[in-house]
């Protein structure tokens, strides 16, 4: 069996990391609903659990989008797979989860002079919506651009 070449295996990270990384969003925003439906704002041991999975979560999904993700892959292929254009696509998508987090606060602002809000709803909410967000238009540009090419 032959053995893909660098520029093969960048190509296919590219491709999973565009179909992966708009799924990751969707599933890092439902798994919020459980935490605002009452599963996760507790003091028990187990919501302390969940709460600390949501961070350790969100800062791989972070991780993952500054780097382009593909730490198994070797420094060569990760180096071809961020080329210029990807890069301009991660630039982008992280001005659109600053401003869409910045939105939100503005949101959250409003609203908490109707319903009052703690500080960890106001932190769940904030990240979530931006990192789903930036996760989202890097994943939805690299579609387009693996589309277009």
């Amino acid at each position: 069996m032959r053995q893909r070449t660098n520029a093969e295996q960048a190509e296919v990270l590219s491709k999973r990391r565009a179909r992966a990384l708009p799924f990751l969003a969707l599933i890092f925003v439902l798994q919020q609903t459980t935490y605002f439906t009452g599963g996760g704002a507790g003091n028990r041991t187990v919501d302390h659990v969940h709460i600390a999975a949501w961070l350790v979560l969100s800062v791989v999904l972070l991780l993952a989008l500054a780097t382009g993700g593909g730490w198994i892959y070797p420094r060569a292929v990760r180096d071809l797979a961020n080329d210029e254009a990807t890069r301009a696509h991660r630039d982008n998508a992280f001005r659109i989860g600053f401003l869409v987090s910045m939105a939100a606060c503005v949101l959250l602002y409003v609203v908490s002079f109707y319903e009052p809000l703690t500080g960890r709803d106001a932190l769940h909410l904030i990240m979530t919506f931006g990192i789903a967000a930036a996760l989202l238009r890097f994943g939805f540009l690299e579609r387009r651009a693996l589309k277009n090419g």
